[in-house]
């Protein structure tokens, strides 16, 4: 029986003054807990790299450290361990700044013991649902990075995906939102049920209603036969709503109603149709600063953002470089079916410099393009990577600028794919006129000097072509 509650006994590392651990009633409250105290933040990270701790709780107190500079050295260590702060003479903004920047829980003035028992009690319980799911679980493939934003992220995926809840997943252009929403549907319990993907912005604006209701037959010229919409597509399943900000007020208002009786009518038709849906949007666009402009319901905000994820930018999360570059060298060499090749160290150091304005997406061009520009080459080196031809303020401080006289692109000797660089050229312009406009697609085409018809259309089939064929890339 002593062996069963060592075994459950919760260890518990307490970094700063340990005068207030030390307190009767502090230890009575957390009487199934070890607790272990540690002055020094320095000793404290030794200690996390030697493993076995459950949770962290963090004195400010005469530390030397800030409490964001605190935490950053704690996940540095130990990324997704709960770190819980106790702040003495903080505010109401120091919970909120120490909590963005990745505390579990800030506990302010003097320690209460029932308060910090039941807050360690949580800590506990999220750190091994976390430990014992993600790694495993077949969603996380989906998600390329230990950085701790997107363990963050991996852990609200593993909270929210079971639940009915709406999520609403924000960030710039090219961080990934399909793929978080993929990642959602396949942590759900829907998984086995359809993910239904529609880019709001590629819907004609005649056409979005019968897109996404559908319509009975003879609604309007043309309707031939009864069609279903996305939402009946999507019943019992997923349906993910990109760019939803780019949706007229009147489809808004019409996806409101869907949200909260999971109810509609077919375009020409007063039969009421139930629906079963888990809706998941994004957006590249601040919606709050939509909404105080009236482009945008407040309501449907508020149904939309039950669950915000942001994914931040790769400039933010540049540890995860290396891994994704290794990731992405692995589904080029699937699909072109040749032989595996390395990026050497040099060049993973220089890239992890670059600001990246692309995200993910103008990373993968990156490697798509060195690829094919390499030949048989093994080893891809910075060189490899310049054809890419950075502007001077993309480039790193170290970097020697690149010729007047250098070619565009150094033809290798043993010949190179045509069709496949010159996608890539189109591929990157594409990005960085997208990223320039904020993903407004007539900006974009308006910077390129082409019809916005033709930007969508290039779009379609430079995204049809890639090497997996997923056109995710350029629709998020």
């Amino acid at each position: 029986m002593s062996l069963s509650r060592n075994i459950l006994r919760t260890k518990l590392l307490w970094i700063g003054p340990d005068a207030a651990v030390m307190d009767p009633s502090i230890r009575a409250a957390l009487r199934t807990t070890d607790i272990l105290a540690e002055n020094s933040l320095a000793v404290a990270c030794d200690r996390l790299r030697g493993g076995n701790c459950d949770v962290v709780i963090l004195s400010l107190a005469s530390l030397p450290a800030k409490g964001e500079e605190a935490l950053s050295a704690l996940f540095r260590v130990a990324p997704h361990l709960p770190v819980l702060v106790h702040h003495r003479s903080g505010t109401i903004d120091d919970v909120i700044h120490l909590t963005r920047q990745g505390a579990f829980h800030v506990l302010l003035g003097d320690v209460e013991p029932e308060t910090l028992s039941e807050a360690v009690a949580r800590a506990v319980r999220q750190s091994q649902l976390f430990q014992r799911n993600s790694e495993t679980a077949p969603w996380r493939h989906f998600l390329i990075g230990q950085s701790r934003s997107m363990l963050q992220i991996c852990e609200i995926i593993q909270l929210v995906a079971a639940k009915r809840c709406t999520i609403l997943i924000g960030g710039e252009t090219g961080t990934g939102k399909e793929v978080i929403a993929k990642a959602i549907h396949a942590a759900s319990n829907r998984a086995s049920q359809p993910l239904v993907s529609v880019n709001c912005t590629a819907l004609p604006a005649t056409l979005i209603e019968s897109e996404l209701f559908g319509h009975a037959k003879g609604a309007f010229t043309g309707a031939i036969s009864s069609r279903l919409g996305r939402f009946e597509q999507a019943n019992k399943g997923s349906l993910f709503l990109d760019e939803i900000g780019d949706l007229p007020m009147e489809a808004q208002a019409k996806i409101l109603r869907v949200l909260q009786e999971q109810e509609f009518q077919r375009v020409g038709s007063s039969d009421t149709v139930r629906v079963d849906v888990r809706v998941i949007a994004a957006s590249n666009v601040d919606l709050e600063q939509a909404v105080r402009e009236r482009r945008f319901r407040e309501d449907l905000y508020y149904r939309l953002n039950v669950v915000p994820i942001h994914l931040p930018p790769l400039r933010d999360r540049r540890d995860d470089i290396p891994l994704l570059l290794q990731h992405f060298l692995d589904k080029i060499r699937a699909a072109e079916n040749s032989e595996p090749k390395q990026i050497s160290p040099e060049a993973v150091e220089w890239l992890q410099q670059l600001p990246w304005p692309g995200n993910i997406r103008q990373l993968e061009h990156a490697v798509q393009m060195a690829f094919a520009l390499s030949g048989d080459r093994r080893v891809l080196g910075p060189n490899d990577f310049l054809a890419r031809r950075p502007a001077s303020s993309e480039r790193p401080a170290s970097s020697a600028p690149l010729s007047p006289a250098q070619p565009l692109i150094q033809l290798p000797q043993e010949g190179l794919n045509f069709d496949e660089v010159v996608s890539s050229f189109e591929l990157s312009l594409l990005n960085q006129a997208l990223t320039a406009s904020g993903g407004n697609k007539a900006k974009a085409a308006d910077m390129l000097k082409i019809k916005r018809t033709t930007l969508l259309a290039k779009m379609k089939s430079l995204a049809h072509s890639s090497p997996d064929g997923d056109h995710a890339d350029l629709s998020d």
